[in-house]
């Protein structure tokens, strides 16, 4: 009989100084949603205003013993923490709370092993997560599974069989490191026999539309559901616009504190990112934290190097945007749910230099437009290619 057992969770953050509690109440919301994708449930969230994050226990004592006595009383499963816990802090949070620790790295990587379809994206997954327990392996509860010859003489049996973990952890990272050069160079082979055609790449934070849009696009059947990393596999697609060819890659999402080992994992399946001649940044206009959202992945493209191409700025989801008018003699300050969606395109997004498209992909809103102007993009980097090519294929 198949076990639909639900995993229940409580998420548990700090408020940080001159942070408001509606921005973490959006970070709470996005960790939800992740602990949704990965098949748990959240039944409570739990928060405290603190200048950093205890250096111990993440939180105070006292709230510490308020969430232990919540999860014993109502058979919580797993506490999830919004920020990467340190080796040490898991080990005392585990002591005191007495039930399974995640923090946002670790669900972050559970995702991505259960979203990982490739040899190549699961290799990626196994080396970020052996990373990640490396440095851990004190605290974990259960051991890899290993075969041994020996137990050796010296220290107790708990430390013979971490220094072990050890040992089969840091060997298993070399051959992954191994495997995935062979694999970077098959890669390396694959992009050099594309030709010269322009590349352009999809990026954006995710679950903002882009497997939605390259569908569209290429007239492909991507991968798309309403969940964050549907997409961890880079794929390419030849596209023609008027006689105009190029490639169109779509990548893996970024988003907020995404694990440095998944960064340098997946390097390679970045170098589309990297390699591109036109990155379209794909924006959830109707998510309420979309400017920061935006922030992050422009932060990520620097650190990825790729903070200077040339960037078209999609704006999608404008069907699902809401606005909430004021009334006249509301006198409290404006905020984000205050702009209409016409205020919105004469602000910012207005005076800045970035060429950008207000559009739905799902209800095709705005494509037309879209197609002209990226046909126009990509028509302008070719010409400067080959000045002398009259599009003629």
């Amino acid at each position: 009989m198949e076990n639909t057992y639900t995993e229940r969770a409580v998420l548990i953050s700090v408020i940080r100084d001159r942070q408001e509690e509606r921005q973490v109440t959006e970070y709470l919301d996005e960790l939800e949603f992740l602990a949704s994708t990965a098949g748990i449930v959240a039944v409570k969230r739990f928060t405290q205003k603190l200048p950093q994050p205890n250096s111990r226990l993440y939180l105070g004592p006292g709230k510490m013993q308020e969430i232990a006595a919540y999860i014993e009383m109502e058979g919580i499963d797993v506490a999830i923490f919004d920020d990467e816990l340190s080796p040490s802090q898991t080990r005392n949070v585990e002591k005191e709370l007495k039930c399974r620790i995640s923090d946002r790295t670790s669900l972050i990587l559970d995702i991505f092993v259960q979203r990982a379809q490739t040899a190549y994206a699961k290799t990626q997954v196994q080396l970020a997560q052996y990373e990640y327990m490396l440095p851990r392996l004190t605290g974990l509860w259960t051991h890899l599974e290993r075969q041994r010859g020996g137990t050796g003489t010296r220290g107790g049996a708990g430390e013979r069989e971490i220094e072990t973990d050890r040992r089969v952890i840091r060997n298993r990272i070399s051959k992954l490191k191994e495997d995935l050069k062979k694999i970077d160079r098959q890669m390396a082979v694959q992009r050099s026999n594309r030709g010269h055609l322009v590349r352009v790449s999809l990026v954006g934070y995710t679950n903002v539309g882009k497997s939605t849009l390259m569908n569209l696009i290429s007239k492909s059947d991507v991968f798309a559901e309403n969940k964050l990393f549907a997409t961890l596999d880079t794929t390419v697609r030849k596209v023609v616009f008027d006689n105009l060819p190029f490639l169109l890659s779509d990548t893996v999402g970024f988003i907020r504190k995404l694990p440095t080992q998944l960064v340098e994992s997946f390097k390679s399946t970045l170098d589309e990112v990297r390699e591109a001649d036109l990155l379209l940044h794909v924006v959830d206009i109707s998510h309420p934290n979309f400017e920061e959202q935006l922030d992050v992945v422009k932060q990520t493209l620097q650190e990825i190097g790729a903070g200077d191409k040339p960037v078209f700025l999609i704006f999608n989801k404008i069907d699902a945007y809401r606005f909430v008018e004021k009334d006249e003699d509301d006198l409290t300050p404006a905020t984000k749910e205050n702009r209409s969606l016409e205020e919105l395109k004469h602000s910012w997004i207005a005076r800045a230099n970035t060429p950008c498209i207000f559009i739905s992909a799902k209800e095709r809103i705005n494509i037309d437009k879209f197609r002209k102007d990226l046909y126009g993009m990509v028509r302008e980097i070719h010409s400067g290619r080959y000045p002398f090519n009259n599009f003629l294929y």
